[in-house]
């Protein structure tokens, strides 16, 4: 670093009498030109005057709980990617009269770490999580200052601009995103003035740069398994341009048809060819679509990418010569083929399980009573609660779907109870309606309630018991009246007895329970479900559905089917598009699903080639569970502690489907 701007990161004690004589005399309106004062104090001095106070002694009060939940949500991968870091300065930072202090992109402090003796003290100034130190607010101050200027720093004493402050030392530096360079934060350490040292500002370089790196490696083990992801679906391309985003909406790959294909595309819209560099897909938490998409852009055409819980990106599938079939997509298929009144009837399948489940529920659907579904994932539960709200007593009423597995803690609150305006920062102005409020007069589908969080558990349960609901951020309750449909994967009697499912919620809301089979249970209806499946897919495309050839039931039904009723969709939609004659034939399925030779049943192992010794340990692992536990993905999955989506896609990623399938055969 060159010695200006030496002089001008790091601050002289020595000059601190000259500095604090400067301050009063540009606060009587004078020049506060000194040669002991940094240009850099120089220049945040000015941006502060008239701005803010002078005589300010402290920050704002800090952010409400729930407030702050929002904000540490919105940077939960910073705070991730510290946690390490302040884990550390617990330690380090003990007895040095000293704290690590961690702000987001706006300056509200995140965590604190350090001398538990400064607790009072930093309390007193509000340096807490929730408050905000900006330079805006809180004048020229390390944490704010760095923000504002982009760079390190060190503020001492007298440089402060605010008289209430101006006993404390701080250093900090800017948290850049990896990728982009964007400011994500800062790391700060401060204390009392008589704790200076030259080498803070160094610890939260150091620190900060820790910071970045894991953040880094986190961002490209997501890219590298998108990546990957692209590679097995460009094998299903054809004549298909594809285009990668990651999860923030860049364009990282695409094939060689793209290019050619959107200027064709463009061509078509009488618009200018944009390059593929430009277009960006954004993708905010919780949102079903990306934000600002093109015009242009068929949703249909976008395919999220998916880990579990986790989006990697997604893939922008450009058609062909089939862009106009492509186009029709976004005209939904008609509810039902025939015009039969009874929903139920439009549940396909004939197997005894299967038609037992189908009575049954007929039987429930006109009682007001809570419905529990159960279910592998993919079986089909969302279908049934359809049925069930359509030949309810309120079939007119709204149905309101939310899957519990796919938001955060805090987005989940706020997506079922609603909040008032105000309630936190980045509430919407005038609020916004929850789903409990909105199903009032219908049915409210709970999907995957297994995965609510233990503490929001007893907040559903008064709504149910009370017929009450509170929006965030207000006091007066709203009545609401609503038919419950809730659905799981999961065992939740086994839940209760682990912890993670309040008993009193369980038995509020499987006052009814309905068993759905999973696929492999119900083989014989493979046809009917294929020919139904396609004709919906076919229609949905506006193009003639194909028959089934010869053979390819035999290979559908050789599947095990961890997916169900959805993998089984998504198979014969990726047959259809690249099916060109009126038959469909095995060669259109996927090549894993067309393996007719299985490996031997005493060797449940793949091939090892292009496996890493790190993915070939995790695999063994994977295989051990299996056996231990005879095939049942359910407690494998929960004893490897991964969800069950993230234990097919491994499965899938080691070769081992067929492996377990032929444990699965072997245990009879």
């Amino acid at each position: 670093m060159p010695g200006t701007a030496l002089r001008q990161t790091f601050s002289r004690p020595e000059n601190d009498r000259q500095v604090m004589t400067s301050w009063e005399r540009f606060l009587d309106g004078g020049e506060p030109g000194s040669d002991a004062l940094r240009r850099l104090i120089d220049d945040s001095w000015r941006r502060c005057h008239g701005a803010v106070d002078p005589a300010r002694d402290q920050a704002p009060p800090p952010m409400r709980d729930d407030a702050l939940h929002g904000v540490l949500e919105s940077s939960a991968e910073l705070v991730e990617a510290s946690a390490t870091v302040m884990a550390s300065a617990r330690e380090f930072l003990s007895e040095t009269g000293t704290v690590m202090v961690l702000t987001d992109a706006a300056g509200v402090v995140l965590t604190v770490e350090g001398d538990s003796s400064l607790r009072d003290p930093a309390e007193n100034i509000h340096l807490m999580p929730g408050a905000s130190w900006s330079e805006a607010v809180c004048g020229t101050n390390a944490i704010g200052t760095a923000l504002e200027i982009g760079q390190p720093i060190q503020i001492h004493s007298a440089e402060h601009f605010c008289s209430g402050i101006k006993r404390w030392s701080c250093s900090a530096s800017v948290i850049r995103d990896p990728m982009n360079q964007s400011v994500l934060g800062a790391i700060d350490i401060s204390g009392l003035s008589d704790s200076y040292s030259r080498h803070s500002l160094a610890l939260a370089v150091a620190a900060a740069g820790r910071i970045e790196n894991r953040l880094a490696r986190r961002e490209m083990n997501l890219r590298y398994r998108l990546l990957d992801h692209y590679l097995e679906r460009l094998g299903k391309a054809g004549r298909d341009g594809l285009i990668v985003f990651d999860r923030h909406g860049r364009a990282v790959k695409a094939n060689d048809r793209a290019a050619d294909l959107m200027t064709r595309l463009a061509k078509l819209r009488q618009d200018p060819a944009q390059a593929i560099r430009d277009l960006t897909l954004p993708w905010r938490a919780g949102r079903l679509e990306p934000e600002k998409m093109p015009d242009w852009i068929d949703q249909n055409w976008i395919e999220p990418v998916l880990v579990g819980d986790e989006r990697l990106g997604s893939i922008l599938v450009l058609p062909d010569h089939s862009a106009p079939l492509r186009r029709a997509a976004l005209r939904e298929a008609p509810v039902a083929l025939h015009g039969n009144t009874d929903a139920f009837s439009r549940l396909i399948g004939q197997a005894p399980r299967y038609q037992a489940a189908v009575q049954r529920a007929r039987q429930l659907a006109r009682s007001p009573a809570p419905v529990l579904l159960l279910g592998e994932t993919g079986v089909g539960k969302d279908a049934f609660a359809h049925a069930f709200h359509e030949m309810g007593r309120d079939p007119k009423g709204p149905l309101m779907a939310v899957n519990c597995g796919g938001f955060s803690r805090e987005l989940l609150t706020s997506e079922l109870f609603g909040y008032a305006e105000g309630a936190f920062t980045g509430a919407r102005r005038g609020g916004m309606i929850g789903k409990l409020e909105a199903a009032d007069g219908g049915t409210l589908f709970l999907d995957e309630i297994g995965e609510m969080p233990l503490d929001l558990q007893p907040h559903l349960l008064r709504v149910l018991e009370t017929g009450e609901v509170y929006r965030i951020g207000e006091t007066r309750p709203r009545k609401v009246r609503f038919r419950l449909i809730a659905a799981t994967n999961r065992d939740l009697k086994a839940e209760v007895q682990e912890g993670r499912f309040r008993m009193d919620l369980f038995y509020r809301i499987a006052v009814t329970v309905l068993q759905l089979p999973a696929l492999r249970e119900r083989i014989a209806d493979l046809g009917l479900l294929a020919e139904h499946l396609l004709a919906q897919i076919a229609l949905r495309y506006g193009v003639e559905a194909p028959k089934i050839g010869d053979g390819v039931l035999d290979v559908l039904e050789r599947h095990d089917w961890p997916g169900n009723i959805r993998e089984l969709r998504n198979v014969l939609e990726g047959a259809l598009l690249i099916c060109e004659g009126d038959v469909l034939q095995v060669a259109h399925l996927p090549p894993d699903l067309c393996d007719a030779v299985p490996p031997p049943a005493d060797d449940l192992r793949p091939a090892d080639a292009g496996i890493s010794p790190l993915e070939l340990a995790e695999r063994e692992a994977i295989m051990q569970a299996v056996r231990a536990h005879q095939g049942n993905l359910t407690t494998v999955a929960r004893d490897l502690g991964i969800a069950k989506s993230t234990l097919y896609t491994k499965l899938d990623r080691f070769g081992l489907k067929e492996s377990v399938a032929i444990l699965r055969a072997a245990q009879g």
